[in-house]
């Protein structure tokens, strides 16, 4: 035994038993034998920091959402791309509008719930192992957070580069951010400044998941200003065209291809 978890599909084997808890369909996690455990996601960050949040919100129905989701669906146009489907509250709020969409994750867990849900179009994969499938939209969805897939200043130029390999002329992205500056918790201040000394962007995150006995590798996950945002696309095929920040700190950005 040596305390580490092991390597393994986290996010899927979470929202399997979050859908298990919240439907009844499949096995569901006991707490005493009997009653349904609550299913939470374990987050450790590279400083020692562990966060812990329910994962059901991952299958919220529209109803529950925050405002800016709905703001944000209601700026799609065309054949869609949610990158990061996760639970598929997205992609099925698409689908029941009749938007052509497909959802896209690396989790197999998270897309065999997608699939028991009802999302008829799927891909497994990352967004740059898509390109190769010859697919093209006009539509590329990052809520949930997802801005934080650019990464950082290293993964943004080749992460950007995908997204136009995989659009249709007039293409857009639209991406919920959240900025991460106007904490003053020393526990996430301080974080910011050991950044910035290591050379990264203040909220870029390096983080891994927890679940049970399973956890991911450590990764990157970018939580950043609109001001370091713009700083990332610029020189990249996309530029900044919008930012709807009425949720502050939260915020929508959309990017069109530029050219457009």
């Amino acid at each position: 035994m040596t305390g580490e978890p092991t390597i393994g599909d986290v996010f899927g084997e979470m929202i399997r038993d979050a859908y298990a808890v919240a439907t009844g369909v499949g096995p569901r996690p006991l707490a005493g034998g009997r009653l349904p455990r609550p299913v939470i996601e374990i987050i450790e960050r590279d400083d020692g920091l562990v966060n812990g949040a329910p994962a059901a919100h991952y299958l919220d129905p529209p109803q529950a959402w925050p405002p800016h989701d709905h703001r944000a669906v209601d700026r799609v146009r065309g054949r869609t791309l949610d990158i990061g489907v996760g639970g598929g509250r997205i992609a099925l709020h698409l689908q029941e509008r009749g938007t052509p969409v497909t959802g896209l994750d690396t989790s197999a867990g998270a897309l065999r719930v997608c699939r028991h849900r009802g999302v008829r179009d799927l891909v497994l994969g990352t967004v740059d192992e898509h390109v190769a499938d010859g697919r093209r939209y006009d539509t590329f969805l990052l809520l949930g957070n997802n801005l934080g897939l650019i990464e950082g200043r290293e993964r943004a130029p080749g992460f950007l580069a995908a997204l136009a390999a995989l659009a249709r002329p007039g293409a857009r992205i639209i991406a919920h951010g959240t900025d991460p500056y106007g904490t003053r918790d020393p526990v996430h201040t301080g974080y910011h400044a050991l950044n910035r000394r290591r050379g990264r962007l203040g909220g870029q995150l390096r983080l891994r998941l927890r679940y049970r006995q399973l956890g991911t590798e450590w990764f990157d996950y970018l939580v950043c200003s609109v001001d370091e945002l713009a700083e990332l696309v610029h020189g990249s095929p996309w530029r900044l065209v919008d930012v709807d920040d009425a949720d502050r700190p939260y915020y929508l950005a959309t990017l069109e291809l530029a050219g457009a």
